[in-house]
């Protein structure tokens, strides 16, 4: 089974057909999925789709576009609400350099929290990271030096040289569909690279639709098509891939690994 690591299951084009959404992925062979947060208002409504299936998780946090909103939080704030037993991560947050929806100064200040609330709690950080690899990897490997962190690259779309730094740190890279476009060929060559054990995928869905989908609206059940492209560009199986990205994904969020053994119990 796979798991999309990624997804926005409260976004429009996904809420209004949850239950098919989440079925049409099982059917797909994407056995787990986690729902992120981008703003602490929709705190409730995340973890109450978590509660209903016993196979999606959560995350909380303050997307770097909405970093203005983030004023004063307070590392304690995002502490507090991972003690839901599905909240299984920090983000999603980080920096956006690409459309600046937030000045910069308060999307570092944003992420600063959040690292601290990451390395507090032991959950994985959930990291945004766009046309920002400079501050991404000065303020990560300034963290690293001051406490253990735990990490993933969302939505990986950096150089080689990010990736590698990225890796360097311990952290996971994750893949979205966007590896399949025509157009990425620099990013297929850096996937190529990622070694196996810090491979992860997603779709972000409801956006970044993989091919065959281009054009339609992203879902979870995606991810598979995203494994195929990838299992073909590394030249590995892909029940082999499956089987490696899950177990990465549960390494990584162990929280969720223990949850779902309850859950199965």
């Amino acid at each position: 089974m796979l798991v999309d690591s990624h997804c926005h299951l409260t976004y429009e084009g996904l809420r209004e057909d949850i239950d098919g959404v989440v079925a049409r992925a099982r059917a797909a062979g994407v056995g787990t999925l986690v729902t992120i947060a981008t703003r602490l208002s929709d705190h409730e409504e995340i973890v109450g789709v978590a509660e209903r299936f016993n196979n999606v998780f959560a995350t909380v946090g303050i997307h770097p576009h909405e970093a203005e909103t983030a004023a004063g939080l307070a590392v304690d704030t995002l502490v507090q609400r991972t003690a839901h037993p599905k909240v299984v991560g920090i983000g999603e947050t980080g920096l956006d350099y690409y459309y600046d929806n937030a000045p910069r100064a308060a999307q570092r200040a944003s992420f600063a929290t959040h690292i601290a609330a990451a390395q507090r709690t032991g959950l994985p950080l959930v990291v945004h990271s766009r046309e920002a690899e400079a501050d991404t990897t000065r303020m990560l490997a300034e963290a690293c030096e001051a406490a253990p962190l735990k990490a993933v690259i969302h939505c990986f779309t950096g150089s080689r040289d990010f990736m590698e730094r990225m890796v360097e740190m311990g952290f996971y890279i994750s893949i979205s569909g966007i590896v399949t476009f025509r157009s990425a060929r620099d990013l297929q060559e850096t996937v190529k690279a990622i070694p196996q054990d810090r491979l992860l995928l997603e779709t972000d869905s409801p956006f970044l639709a993989p091919v065959p989908h281009r054009g339609k609206r992203c879902e979870p059940a995606f991810v598979a098509d995203t494994a195929r492209f990838v299992a073909d560009l590394r030249g590995v199986a892909l029940e082999d891939l499956a089987s490696t990205t899950t177990a990465n994904f549960f390494a990584l969020f162990d929280k969720a690994a223990g949850e779902e053994c309850v859950s199965c119990a």
